[in-house]
């Protein structure tokens, strides 16, 4: 069988590690955001985790997201991390 994405507008935040991108984050996921955090060495990137439905009831997150990727808000209201790449082959910006 095939199947189509219903279109549907979500709401998305791309993960920037600064102080004022941290705080966005923040803002955004609320209590689904997990540790924030960056390795010392100069090509680290930051990761933030992020407690999905998948994550079940202990609300110990499972997923990482890194600088860059795109934090999704599904029709639910759960947080999931997304590849770039993934994103704009997948959606689309909306007025």
């Amino acid at each position: 069988m095939r199947y189509r994405k219903r279109p549907v507008v979500i709401e998305a935040i791309e993960f920037e590690y600064s102080e004022q991108g941290i705080n966005r984050l923040k803002e955004f996921c609320g209590d689904a955001l997990g540790n924030v955090s960056k390795e010392r060495h100069p090509t680290a990137k930051g990761e933030a985790e992020i407690v999905t439905l998948e994550d079940g009831i202990h609300l110990k997150a499972k997923h990482i997201a890194t600088e860059g990727d795109f934090i999704i808000k599904g029709v639910q209201g759960e947080f999931y991390p997304c590849k770039p790449d993934i994103f704009w082959a997948t959606y689309e910006r909306a007025e």
